[in-house]
């Protein structure tokens, strides 16, 4: 039974807020043991990482499961829907101020930083802190630093996996639009079938992205290491692949509760939420093809 208009819905106190800041610190840490170890140390970090994951899963788990179960109890009104609604337009706006803020480290280093080093103005910094032979350039060819430190390296080519991948998250926009639209139609089958494929996209689009960091570090020596090319590069597509990630996991959990017959023509927010969520990475993305890989 839905609940009446005017009363709204307060939740019982959850341990899951808590759980979340634990898991994501223990992720967090082992991330940067891991990053920041010296050869053949990195073992804390890899097991502090592996069971941060394996809690974000399990907290993902059972909060989503806490919020299904008062959704299908009834609890949730059209004025608590408006509050859901309120609060994922908060969180993407927030997802944006972060992209942002790594694209302006991208815009700043390549527009600022590089030709002020080049010699831009009085030259002061490249005669005084840098090498004779210093080039300010952008990419492979820049600075000189990661061949004397780690070693020189090549860019990823644009126009192989970068464009497929390009390729399969437009696709899968279209596919989880299209669930949308079957969804609001009533036609189960059909949403199951696109956003089924939405899911594949996703995964699909995470192994390519797998397979050209391993391509980067083994054929092209681009690593985080590569001077600050490198360190933008993979933080930038790094960032926006666990976004796709947790976008493929929540859709995944959409999908099974589609299956279950969770959603109806007029109350389906959770769906439309993982979808503005997964528009959102697809437009980041866009970005990121165009600043990082292209130009």
């Amino acid at each position: 039974m839905a609940q009446q208009e005017g009363v709204y819905f307060v939740p019982s106190k959850s341990q899951w807020p808590i759980v979340a800041a634990v898991v994501m610190f223990v992720t967090v840490l082992g991330a940067a043991h891991w990053l920041n170890a010296p050869p053949g140390e990195a073992g804390f970090g890899k097991t502090m990482l592996s069971i941060g994951f394996v809690g974000i899963l399990l907290m993902f788990f059972g909060w989503f499961r806490s919020v299904i179960r008062e959704s299908l109890a009834g609890n949730y009104n059209n004025q608590v829907d408006r509050s859901f609604r309120m609060g994922m337009m908060w969180f993407i706006f927030s997802e944006v101020m972060f992209f942002a803020a790594f694209f302006g480290a991208l815009f700043y280093a390549r527009m600022f930083a590089v030709p002020w080093l080049g010699g831009e103005g009085h030259g002061v910094l490249t005669h005084q802190f840098l090498w004779s032979d210093y080039a300010a350039s952008w990419g492979a060819g820049g600075g000189g630093g990661p061949e004397r430190i780690g070693g020189s390296f090549e860019t990823v080519a644009p126009w192989g996996l970068p464009l497929l991948n390009t390729l399969i998250l437009l696709s899968s926009s279209v596919t989880v639009t299209i669930a949308h639209h079957a969804l609001k139609a009533g036609h189960r089958g059909k949403i199951l079938l696109f956003l089924g494929l939405t899911v594949l996209l996703g995964a699909t689009f995470l192994w390519f992205q797998a397979h050209e960091y391993i391509e980067a570090y083994k054929e092209l020596n681009l690593t985080l290491q590569s001077g600050v090319y490198g360190s933008t590069f993979f933080m930038l597509t790094g960032f926006h692949g666990m976004h796709v990630t947790l976008g493929t996991i929540m859709l995944a959990i959409i999908w099974l509760r589609v299956a279950k017959g969770h959603f109806t023509k007029e109350h389906h927010f959770a769906f439309e939420a993982v979808a503005w969520y997964w528009h959102f990475v697809d437009v980041v993305w866009l970005g990121l093809f165009m600043f990082v890989y292209i130009l």
